[in-house]
């Protein structure tokens, strides 16, 4: 008989939420709704039972991580600064990823120490919109060629080096582009959160570098659900914005704001099928193997599980 054998601890919901009995919830009823992502029902119970133990473990690992930090360095005889704890956040379009991203940020800025928090998305290091149509990559956009990967390798690098002012390009939803000139500067946090589809990719076989992004990551999350599920929370959350950011007079999507119910779900749902699915199946579901933590969701995006890689 072969006996399966698995890297992760696999707990239940209500095994999870009792690690944490002692961490204080910092945030409020009106903090979650300010920081949930579109379609994203999570309330204060669901972030009290899922993401107080989260915080409560991510503080463990810094800490650990500071105490190695400082040991490695009296070993060395070397007076260095820390280097900012970096944790990547991945999954599915329409997954919750970024509502995770956000609380995290928040959680781990109200610790007792109020260390410094920056979050950062690579949606920013997409290539601009000119340069994926010239490469003929906008049918791809999201795909791993469509992201300038050197840049955002560098960038990351960057912040882990400590370098004392790093800077990030900015991404409009509502244009569907890159904003030119605009950037957002990262001045040495204690914690940097790196939030996107593929972050968790391993490195290419370029004979350049073997680095990828997600080496440089001292903790990594994905957000993982049923592709069905995630499919129908994509409808959902573009029916949303076909009456919201759809409307504004600069929306990239501005020609879908007009259309009926069943010709914006036709909609969606062939954009899914066609670029979002292929990439889940083919790039993105494949780095959740390569995670820290895996949060596990239901149907209503309620978080059933966690997997936590054994160390």
């Amino acid at each position: 008989m072969t006996t399966s054998v698995s890297t992760y601890v696999d707990l239940a919901r209500d095994d999870w939420a009792r690690l944490s009995a002692s961490t204080p919830l910092p945030l409020t009823d009106d903090d979650v709704h300010r920081l949930r992502g579109i379609g994203d029902p999570i309330d204060l119970d669901e972030v009290d039972v899922v993401y107080r133990p989260l915080s409560r473990l991510l503080d463990l690992y810094i800490g650990a991580t500071q105490g190695l930090h400082e040991a490695a360095a009296a070993f060395l005889g070397e007076r260095t600064s820390r280097t900012p704890f970096v944790i990547g956040i991945a999954g599915s379009v329409a997954v919750g990823k970024s509502t995770t991203a956000r609380l995290l940020r928040e959680l781990i800025a109200r610790w007792p120490a109020t260390p410094k928090v920056e979050l950062v998305t690579t949606d920013g290091f997409l290539f601009p919109n000119e340069e994926l149509a010239r490469r003929g990559l906008m049918g791809r956009k999201g795909f791993p060629e469509s992201y300038d990967r050197r840049a955002l390798l560098r960038f990351v690098a960057a912040v882990k080096a400590g370098v004392p002012e790093v800077r990030a390009p900015v991404y409009d939803h509502v244009a569907y582009d890159v904003v030119p000139g605009e950037q957002v500067v990262v001045r040495q946090p204690d914690v940097l959160i790196v939030e996107g589809l593929n972050v968790l990719q391993p490195a290419r076989a370029t004979g350049r570098s073997n680095l990828a992004v997600s080496d440089y990551f001292d903790f990594s999350i994905y957000v993982d659900a049923r592709t069905a599920d995630i499919r129908r929370w994509y409808i959902e959350r573009f029916l949303s914005l076909r009456d919201t950011g759809f409307s504004h007079p600069e929306a990239y999507f501005r020609r879908y704001a007009g259309l009926s119910d069943d010709e914006a779900t036709g909609i969606a749902g062939q954009l899914w099928d066609a670029i979002n699915a292929p990439n889940l199946v083919q790039n993105v579901g494949p780095t959740r193997a390569r995670a820290t933590l895996v949060l596990c969701k239901d149907s209503d995006h309620r978080i059933t599980g966690v997997r936590l890689r054994k160390l």
